[in-house]
């Protein structure tokens, strides 16, 4: 990812020094296995304990004759290793995707505990934003059309439960991304003992993989990858109820918007919804990542190298802009501008038409039939939608035509829009609760 999307803490996970620090690190641990079991000398433990891992600049400029990476590394490491002879017994019983996949399970538990971090901060951000807006009533809308009284509270909290739920389904899968293999050739443990696979797998806090044939099978990572794509969807929720509440003709909601922003280049009285725009154009990198790596399950025989290409671009791709979707989407409602007499104003603009659903119960609960009451309410409703004439005149009229009589009083009380949320407070009473 290019460095404008990509937050130094997750950078420093998928950068190559890292990797490489990764991979001394599993190979000294391999090493000290083999050594407490007898297996090599002891002494060549320290040397390669000691040796500092190989710069990104140095395995680069081997692997422009080997063509392989990882032979590349052992030998620059070799070359900081004091004896060098030392290095001989390091990669001792191993096969490339022992190191490379034990590794990657060490980045990835490591950009998820960040993830983790940061979709606790989402979380708790849109648990405290939907509380103090419990009662900031406004319009339901559905289809994009006013439909019965609401509050924004209650639109933030569905979107606090999704980021909560993102955030559970994203740290079970940590669980299952975080596995060792060190199995040898094809997996069968020909070479290194599975003792060895224990001991490192304990000493990474990780665990054995199930099985292995050469590679970890790609399910989880595909999970973990789909896990991400969920995330960076639910921030693109947050965003896209921005974007319409920031609409001219809307006007309830808006970014923040700083000491000397701009908004267009040309039009000095703009306010745009850029935060949010740049949430939704990312959300669509990090989805457009779930084939490709899903792609590298079905590998030829027990393994091939299809996976690697497709997963060295993607995988620090997805976490490095899921990091900065949760940033950027926190950021976004901790200075959300919420104009609640906006909110007010448009809930009546429609001169009381969305409150036919509770008149069109209370007149068939007033002995009237559901299709004569559905009728009467909708020829109201239609007359106020072409003349503008406020709903309560407009059914006041159709019922006097139809001989059915109104109890004014029962309508006053139905016409009001708090009436319509009495029923949320369990509802905030959850959100309230969430951790």
């Amino acid at each position: 990812m290019i460095e404008r999307y990509t937050l130094p803490e997750m950078g420093r996970v998928w950068s190559d020094e890292h990797k490489y620090e990764l991979w001394c690190r599993v190979e000294t641990l391999v090493l000290e296995a083999h050594a407490a079991a007898g297996r090599v000398p002891a002494e060549v433990v320290p040397p390669v304990r000691d040796a500092p891992p190989p710069t990104p600049e140095r395995v680069a400029e081997i692997e422009e004759t080997t063509q392989h990476d990882v032979i590349a590394f052992l030998t620059a490491w070799a070359d900081n290793t004091e004896p060098r002879s030392a290095a001989a017994y390091v990669h001792h019983g191993m096969t490339s995707s022992d190191l490379l996949d034990t590794a990657l399970a060490v980045q990835l538990t490591e950009a998820t505990d960040l993830l983790l971090g940061r979709l606790d901060r989402l979380v708790a951000v849109l648990r405290d934003h939907a509380l103090a807006h419990r009662d900031t009533i406004r319009v339901g809308r559905t289809h994009g059309v006013h439909a019965e009284p609401d509050v924004w509270g209650h639109r933030v909290a569905d979107l606090a439960f999704a980021a909560a739920r993102s955030r559970d389904r994203l740290r079970a899968a940590r669980g299952r991304v975080g596995v060792v293999a060190i199995s040898g050739a094809v997996g069968t443990y020909s070479l290194v003992d599975p003792s060895v696979e224990a001991a490192v797998a304990a000493a990474l806090d990780l665990t054995p993989a199930d099985a292995s044939t050469q590679v970890v099978l790609r399910d989880s990572i595909s999970e973990w990858v789909a896990c991400l794509a969920i995330v960076a969807t639910v921030c693109e929720t947050v965003a896209l109820e921005v974007r319409h509440g920031q609409r001219t003709e809307v006007r309830e909601l808006s970014e923040a918007f700083g000491s000397g922003q701009k908004g267009s280049s040309a039009m000095p009285h703009k306010k745009n919804p850029i935060r949010s725009e740049r949430i939704a154009g990312l959300a669509r990198v990090v989805r457009a990542a779930v084939v490709p790596v899903m792609e590298g399950i079905p590998l030829w025989h027990e393994r091939d190298i299809s996976h690697s290409s497709t997963e060295r671009v993607f995988l620090p791709d997805a976490a490095v802009t899921t990091d900065y979707l949760l940033h950027l989407t926190t950021g976004l409602v901790e200075g959300l501008v919420v104009d609640a007499g906006r909110m007010r104003a448009n809930l009546e603009s429609t001169g009381g038409l969305i409150y036919t659903s509770a008149v069109l119960l209370e007149l068939v609960e007033g002995g009237a039939s559901r299709e004569d009451a559905y009728a009467l309410v909708q020829s109201a409703a239609m007359e106020t939608w072409t003349s503008g004439t406020p709903f309560r005149e407009t059914l006041r009229g159709r019922a006097k035509d139809a001989g059915v009589d109104l109890d004014e009083a029962r309508l006053d009380d139905i016409c009001r829009p708090e009436r319509y949320v009495a029923a949320l407070g369990p509802l905030f009473d959850r959100v309230a609760a969430l951790a």
